[in-house]
Formats: structure tokens, C-alpha cells, sequence
């Protein structure tokens, strides 16, 4: 089997850096996790042999042709470019949602990168589990033309004799949400394979979910190499597109009594914090949106609205197969709190004190290296039932009256930028990019 990595990126621990204050850290990230995806920063004009639509009628003659190439044996090592058909194709298989992985050592961890396959491997792959490979199965990920390659995504959940086959060699199927843990957000290389992951299966599952006309029922066909889908009733041929749901999430801001808004949802794992959410409704702005969610939820009503940054999120449930996450500072007007029992389980004002100390307890860097390891443990075939949202500890064994979640959510940032905006010695910590997102503060 030949398995290929994109080719390597330099400068790989650039991604962001860690700020300390004696015992405190705040993490500065150019991107938020999911979004810079490098292989579809640009697509490609239509008579490009990169883009969607050139990719798929050289993949289509290709299979016509039955020449698809097979490179040499480069398990494990980056990607040739000594293709003899151009450009060469790779593909993502994913199982149910999750892609797959293999795990290899780094610096201070295990590393996990994508499982990218041949197109000639897929297809035997597919062959032995009895699914009869079909061009309108894959889905159209991006390029890289310096490469000479295409990526692409499939869904192989049909076929369950690739679990164990894929398991002989040491790659395996594991969770997003997981992966998201287990990534080294200093590592740009992880953060990017992270990126890919999201959008590939924030597309499968749209494909999942769009099987059929929302119109007329009529079932719908993929189009532009899986960029679009059109129903197939000759009546109707209504185009459908990739689905995506707009999230506000807000940072309340008490600016008299320095302190922000926290809330607490009956899902979450004993002692987490984070900020308000919900999903913008039709016919709202976002600021509107922020507003009514924090009454709604809190009871607190809220003046100035200030956008922070924003996130992609394919993590969420197979229904919303991407969600947008638009981040906020919401500064409150009023300061009695009144929670909606069936939104939040609680809701509280936390001081900034408080707050940077949830950050310094956390010890995100301890629990990424423990899914990293955990994720090695899956690809090597050994099971493991520990929870990834495990017991925070400081040094002394104790257990942290309360923690945020880490650098892989939005909120964590909201949260992080408004604690150290007056830092010592002038050190202003804050989201990239921070020319517009923050001028207005």
C-alpha cells in the first residue's frame, strides 16, 4: 500500500507562541483550528488542470483508461513528484466521520498525520471489500500545483473489512473532536492536516445528509467534483450547496467590575467554563443575535458588541455538517443574572483572577501529549477507554476549581485576549490577525 504525506512544510513550530507571566500562559494562534487550509486557499480556474471540474474529467479518463498510477513504495515518507500522469491523485478515505490517521514519534509526542492513499490503491481497497469504486464518490479537497497533486475525500463507511485491513498496517479511523486534542496547535503541519480533516468531512457529511431534493424529493447527484449537488429530476434540477450554520458565541464583558460572563451546559465535563452560544436566526443581524441569545440564556442585557474573530467548526453533530463559530466581546448593560434552566446549567461572573488561573491550571499541553499518545495507542490496535476530558491537576495533585476549554476552541481565545489585554510590560495578547478584529476595544 502506498501512503503519502503533502509535501513537508518548513518553519513547523511557527504556528503561534506561548506568552508566560510567572505561572501563567496565554497561546496566540495565527489561525484558529480548522481554518488555513492549505490546500484550497485559492481554487483554481475552471480550465486550470487544478481545478474541481479539470481534476474530475482527468480522473474520469484515467479510470476510462484504467492507467491509474501507482507510485513507488514511499510508506511513511514524503510525497515524489515524479509522476508520470499529471497531475497524480491522493485520497482521504473516512469512516463514519473519522479519517484516516497514522501516528508517528515527534519531539515530545506522537504525532498523527493523515492516511492519504493512492487513487490505484483506493480503488483495490474498495475492490476487496466488495464496493464497486465510482468516480462521483470522491470529493474534490484542494491542490497543490507545485506538487502536481490533487487531494480528494471519500466515504468507505460501507465497508467494514477496511477497518481491519487498514489495521494491519497501523493506520486507523479516529474521531475529529479526538484528533483536535491530540493536535500540537504550535505544530503547522498538524494544525494543517487538522484543517483538511475539518473540511473534508464537514463535505462527506454533507453529501450525507443532501441525498435527496429538499424541493421535490427527488434524489441529487454530485456535481463539480462534489462541490455542489443537483437534483436529478429533470422537472426540477435544483442546485444544492454545501450547508453551513452560523454560530454567535460571546465573551460577556462586566467593564466596571472587570469581569466577564461564564456559563456552565449540563454536557460538559465537571468544572468546564465557556462562554454563551447559540445559532443565528432568520432574519437577525449578528449583533442581534449576541444580544438575544445572552437575555435569552442569562437574563443579561447587553449594549456594545464587538467582533473578535471567527471559526470554523466541523465537529458538531452529522445534521450540521459545518458550523460557523463568529466571536464576540458583548459588553452588559445590566448585571443580575436569571438562568434558562432548559439552555444552562449555570451562569456566573468570574473575575479576571479567577480566570487566569483556570488558564494556568488547565495544563493544555499536558492533555494534548495525552491524546496524542492515547491516538498512538488506537493506531497500534490497543484499545483505550480513558476519557480525553480527564481530571485537570496542578502540581501539587489538587484539582482546579474550574478550567476553560483549550486552544482548539474559539472561546478559549475570547476568553485568553480579554485576561492579558493589560499584560505586563506592554505585552498585548490577542488572535491573529489583529489589524481590524480588535481596533475597536
Amino acid at each position: 500500500m502506498l501512503l503519502f504525506l503533502p509535501r513537508p512544510l518548513t518553519l513547523t513550530r511557527t504556528l503561534c507562541y506561548v506568552t508566560r507571566f510567572s505561572a501563567t500562559m496565554s497561546i496566540n494562534l495565527q489561525t484558529q483550528a480548522f481554518a488555513g487550509n492549505p490546500i484550497r486557499s485559492k481554487t483554481p480556474k475552471s480550465t486550470d488542470p487544478f481545478s474541481p471540474t479539470s481534476a474530475l474529467e482527468s480522473l474520469k479518463t484515467r479510470l476510462l483508461d484504467n492507467t491509474l498510477h501507482c507510485q513507488p513504495q514511499q510508506h511513511h515518507s514524503s510525497l515524489s513528484s515524479s509522476s508520470s500522469s499529471s497531475p497524480d491523485f491522493k485520497v482521504l478515505p473516512f469512516r463514519k466521520g473519522r479519517p484516516l490517521i497514522y501516528s508517528g514519534p515527534g519531539e515530545t509526542a506522537p504525532v498523527w498525520h493523515l492516511g492519504w492513499i493512492s487513487l490505484g490503491d483506493c480503488k483495490i481497497f474498495l475492490a476487496n471489500s466488495g464496493i464497486e469504486f465510482k468516480e462521483e464518490a470522491l470529493v474534490y479537497l484542494g491542490s497543490r500545483s507545485e506538487d502536481d497533486v490533487v487531494y480528494w475525500a471519500i466515504d468507505v463507511s460501507d465497508g467494514d473489512s477496511l477497518v481491519s485491513e487498514f489495521g494491519s498496517k497501523q493506520l486507523c479511523f479516529v474521531e475529529l473532536r479526538t484528533l483536535m486534542v491530540a493536535t500540537d496547535w504550535a505544530d503547522q503541519r498538524a494544525m494543517a492536516d487538522l484543517a483538511i480533516a475539518g473540511h473534508a468531512r464537514a463535505l462527506l457529511e454533507w453529501h450525507n445528509v443532501s441525498r435527496f431534493c429538499g424541493h421535490c424529493g427527488g434524489k441529487t447527484i454530485p456535481k463539480e467534483a462534489g462541490k455542489l449537488k443537483q437534483c436529478s429530476n429533470s422537472s426540477c434540477k435544483k442546485r444544492i450547496y454545501p450547508r453551513v450554520d452560523p454560530v454567535v458565541i460571546m465573551l460577556v464583558i462586566d467593564r466596571e467590575n472587570d469581569r466577564v460572563l461564564l456559563s456552565r451546559q449540563a454536557r460538559f465535563v465537571p468544572r468546564m467554563w465557556s462562554c454563551i452560544a447559540g445559532f443565528i436566526e432568520p432574519g437577525e443581524s449578528l449583533e442581534e443575535a449576541v444580544r438575544r441569545e445572552t437575555w435569552e440564556e442569562t437574563g443579561i442585557e447587553v449594549g456594545e458588541v464587538v467582533y473578535h474573530t471567527s471559526q470554523p467548526w466541523p465537529v458538531g453533530p452529522n445534521s450540521m455538517p459545518c458550523q460557523l463559530m463568529v466571536g464576540f466581546y458583548a459588553y452588559a448593560k445590566s448585571f443580575e443574572i436569571n438562568v434558562d434552566k432548559e439552555e444552562l446549567e449555570d451562569a456566573q461572573w468570574h473575575s479576571r483572577e479567577d480566570v487566569k488561573k483556570a488558564l494556568t491550571f488547565a495544563e493544555y499541553i499536558k492533555a494534548q501529549r495525552t491524546a496524542a499518545a492515547k491516538v498512538e495507542q488506537m493506531c497500534k490496535g490497543v484499545e483505550r477507554g480513558q476519557s480525553l476530558a480527564a481530571n485537570f491537576n496542578v502540581e501539587s495533585g489538587e484539582l482546579a476549581p474550574m478550567f476553560i476549554p483549550g486552544p482548539f476552541a474559539i472561546a478559549h481565545h475570547l476568553i485568553s485576549s480579554w485576561v492579558y489585554k493589560d499584560a505586563p510590560d506592554g505585552v498585548q495578547v490577542q488572535t491573529e490577525p489583529s489589524s481590524t478584529s480588535m481596533s475597536n476595544l
